[in-house]
């Protein structure tokens, strides 16, 4: 057999953070990458809105949440944000929660600040049981993050190991809604909705969300909110720059209309060879990586004459989707003193809210938003004494399939309306008469501007059916050289993830297409994940009692002891058969009716 020979060239279709990463991590293998972005502007959603007046918006993402993810990127690549220039700025509190009757919480990562927090809504037994959730967080987030966000699902078998299924089903809660689960720690509703409308980061219902998700807050209250200096988009310049050192080459203003393939040769596989640009030109490859909306890559960019391509795109078109977002730009003559650097609105009607967002596609009567005033915690956003501001409005995704349209200038004029009227009443702030410019970012833009699929922001949804081995996989489907990397393939979606999915991805390509010998030039998820780290990581999750005895009054037992006398083996069997069989039989109704 011909000894496979390393891929010499890679072009990433789309500059937003996977594109980038993965970019500059082929190009730290040897790769020759070109990397080509439709917009005139790099990072996707990432990017930042300058006005001319010195206003300066984030587009997308406005809070840095699990940081390691980013350090471990940027080690990964031999240097550190530091080194890059990037400066973490943490935001005190974390952010205001502001309730109907003009009452507030202030999450904070300082524990006695939140000691006081808490108690004054739960009581004084009310800190205990906040501890209790946040071990549980904790739990939810290193048991994602060693077998989820480190680790590959390229087939549904992998899912058939018992394992790991039993691992992950133990300690990550998947079958129970992060409401109904917060209700087992927090006795007021007020709690309940301050500790789960975090999901709206994965653009989900908190009733819909499984309840792993609160590891999303659980990152917040241990490692803190961060916002880089100058924006957000620091974190990706950075990247591209170090890329660049590497030698990968961007271009611009430069759509792509299709992959091309060698139509598969001799009965084999078909393997992509290049891409088609929108003016007609030509350019080749040995591998091509796309970062542009899976969804929309597989109806728009990828050959339907590949067996399985269009039956699959149209299934795509069905899986359920996040929310989009009409998203405002305020540029203000000057300081709104009552506006922290992350403040969340929190609708009196909080399970209709997001019922009119999930169900009906729509823009709730009542809805939460949230406001971003990055002048608050970096001046360099607005000129001096004055402020830029951000209200992300979540509303339901665009119709499609025939489906009525909306009265979006009815909607945008709501939403505004809702927005200022809200703020004013619960906080006193009249926002209204100091607003001297506005942009408006609607689903349409989503769309338009990113090639976003029904301008769903997030991309697919992080229901059961569309995580882990059922959500798309990184491959391509039927098609050998091209690859995924982004919010709708694994691991999910949130920049962060996205990052340690640039780093799955690479690891895939390294696997696939590279000679078998060849070692990725960081330390790769495989090495992370085993010996010493792979132990002390089950030992972190055994002591969280994942594993421990049930049934007993007595303290958890660890490893062998866990298995001592009949009734505790009928015990542990129980407790973990029954998840293992609800597992296998989602696995099998995916099969059959959602793949």
């Amino acid at each position: 057999m011909a000894e496979i020979q390393r891929p010499r060239s890679a072009i990433i279709v789309g500059a937003g953070a996977g594109g980038i990463a993965i970019a500059a991590r082929l190009a730290k293998a040897g790769v020759d990458v070109i990397v080509l972005e439709k917009n005139d502007f790099t990072g996707g959603r990432c990017s930042l809105i300058h006005t001319k007046d010195g206003y300066r918006f984030d587009q997308g993402p406005s809070l840095l949440l699990l940081p390691g993810l980013f350090r471990e990127t940027f080690e990964d690549l031999g240097t550190s944000l530091e080194q890059e220039g990037v400066e973490l700025l943490q935001c005190f509190p974390n952010y205001n929660i502001w309730f109907s009757d003009g009452k507030r919480f202030s999450p904070t990562t300082d524990t006695a600040a939140m000691k006081l927090e808490i108690e004054k809504w739960e009581g004084p037994d009310g800190f205990r049981r906040y501890l209790s959730w946040l071990a549980e967080g904790h739990q939810h987030y290193e048991t994602s993050l060693r077998h989820v966000l480190h680790r590959n699902f390229k087939s549904i078998v992998e899912l058939a190991d018992p394992r790991l299924v039993i691992r992950l089903l133990m300690a990550l809660h998947p079958f129970e809604s992060i409401w109904h689960r917060t209700g087992r720690f927090f006795k007021t509703d007020r709690m309940q909705r301050v500790f789960t409308f975090a999901t709206m980061y994965m653009g989900m219902s908190p009733f819909e969300a499984p309840a792993t998700y609160s590891l999303l807050q659980y990152s917040e209250l241990a490692e803190g909110i961060w916002y880089p200096r100058g924006g957000f988009h620091k974190v990706l310049e950075a990247l591209v720059n170090i890329g660049q050192r590497m030698g990968v080459k961007y271009r611009l203003g430069t759509g792509v209309s299709k992959v091309l393939t060698d139509g598969g040769k001799n009965g084999k596989k078909p393997k992509a060879t290049g891409v088609q640009l929108e003016n007609g030109e030509v350019l080749n490859a040995d591998l091509v990586v796309v970062n542009a909306d899976l969804v929309y890559a597989y109806n728009n960019l990828l050959p339907k004459e590949i067996g399985g391509i269009e039956r699959y795109a149209s299934k795509l078109n069905n899986r359920k989707a996040s929310c989009s977002s009409i998203s405002f730009y305020w540029s203000l003559s000057s300081k709104a003193p009552e506006l922290e650097t992350h403040n969340i609105f929190l609708a009196e009607e909080y399970k209709e809210s997001f019922d009119a967002i999930f169900e009906r596609q729509a823009l709730p009567d009542d809805p939460s938003f949230y406001i971003h005033v990055p002048s608050r915690v970096d001046p360099s956003a607005a000129p001096p004494n004055r402020d830029a501001i951000i209200a992300l409005v979540p509303i339901g995704h665009l119709l499609q399939n025939g489906q009525p349209e909306q009265d979006w200038p009815s909607l945008i004029s709501k939403a505004r309306t809702a927005v200022l009227a809200t703020i004013e009443a619960r906080t006193g702030c009249s926002l209204s008469p100091l607003i001297t410019d506005e942009i408006i970012n609607t689903p349409y833009t989503w769309e338009s501007k990113f090639n976003l699929s029904k301008g769903a922001i997030l991309g697919l949804a992080h229901d059961f059916f569309n995580v882990l081995a059922f959500r798309p996989r990184t491959k391509a489907k039927g098609l050998d050289n091209a690859y995924f990397v982004g919010a709708s393939t694994h691991p999910g979606t949130g920049v962060p993830i996205v990052l340690a999915g640039a780093k799955i991805t690479a690891e895939q390509i390294f696997e696939e297409t590279f000679p078998r010998d060849t070692k990725a030039p960081w330390t790769t998820n495989e090495e992370r994940n085993s010996g010493r780290m792979r132990r002390e990581m089950d030992e972190r999750i055994m002591k969280e009692g994942v594993i421990t005895r049930v049934n007993s009054n007595k303290p958890g037992r660890r490893g062998s002891d866990a298995f001592e006398g009949e009734m505790e083996v009928v015990n542990l069997l129980w407790q973990r058969l029954v998840p293992l069989l609800v597992a296998l039989a989602g696995v099998v109704y995916f099969l059959l009716f959602v793949r």
